[in-house]
């Protein structure tokens, strides 16, 4: 009977610590799948917010870029899925409710059939970190823009024409950057690295398909500075020879001029 009972108490305390290795494992199972989903949870978040960062950061610098109204429409659509998934996912410090409304009220209030501004509205900024920002903003905008075409947000015609106003911003903000560069080094009396600015700028518009005024007119105007800049050269070039030539002859005089004898 001793025996018995001790099988049994035996038999009870396997079944135990059997139960309890169950449990660990169900606990830590359940913990594992806890973690994944808060990791999967911060991952989507943090990729929500940088939808919202980057997009918010185009529409900033955009402020400074004769864009549409279609295009900033668009920006701002692709802001607010973002921040509505990201509010779900309990980030309220950036993505609040009002953030939201707001956001929504800014896209019921983009007239999308409004003209974009004409392109004689463009001015390049004055400093050259500005530059840098403008043409940054640019390429930021035509980057989101094909990533919404990429995913269906956008129609076709709609993509290519506002791509096309991009693109021709940022052919002007390239060439207008080229030509400062190249008065800058004239002002300076530096010809070579003028006309490398202007050969650049040349080439840029050159490479352009279907060359409208702008083009053609920049381009006629930017040959003509460049055949002008090829004649001071050459004149430089043939007034240094000249001047190197009479140093050496006067070299040349000195060291076989007759000496005087004392």
């Amino acid at each position: 009977m001793w025996k018995n009972y001790r099988i049994m108490l035996f038999t009870i305390i396997i079944m135990l610590i059997l139960s309890l290795v169950l449990i660990g494992i169900i606990v830590s199972a359940f913990q594992q799948h806890k973690n994944k989903l808060e990791a999967n949870r911060r991952t989507e978040l943090s990729k929500q917010k940088v939808i919202i960062d980057i997009t918010e950061a185009a529409l900033s610098a955009a402020e400074q870029i004769p864009i549409s109204q279609k295009l900033i429409f668009i920006m701002q659509r692709r802001i607010l899925p973002a921040m509505k998934m990201a509010n779900q996912m309990g980030d309220k410090l950036v993505n609040t409710n009002e953030t939201i409304k707001n956001t929504e009220a800014i896209l019921k209030s983009i007239d999308v059939n409004d003209s974009p501004p004409p392109e004689d509205s463009f001015k390049l900024p004055e400093g050259d970190k500005q530059v840098i920002q403008f043409i940054r903003g640019i390429k930021t905008l035509r980057a989101l823009l094909r990533a919404e075409f990429k995913k269906n947000r956008l129609e076709s015609r709609v993509f290519l024409a506002e791509d096309k106003l991009l693109e021709r911003l940022q052919l002007r903000a390239n060439v207008e950057t080229l030509i400062r560069r190249g008065e800058n080094a004239i002002k300076k009396d530096q010809l070579g690295s003028a006309r490398q600015c202007l050969e650049k700028a040349i080439g840029a518009l050159a490479a352009q398909p279907n060359p409208d005024e702008y083009i053609t007119t920049k381009k006629a105007q930017l040959e003509n500075q460049l055949d002008n800049i090829e004649v001071n050269l050459k004149t430089t070039n043939i007034r240094d020879v000249a001047k190197k030539e009479k140093s050496e002859k006067n070299d040349l005089d000195e060291l076989f001029a007759h000496k005087k004898k004392w």
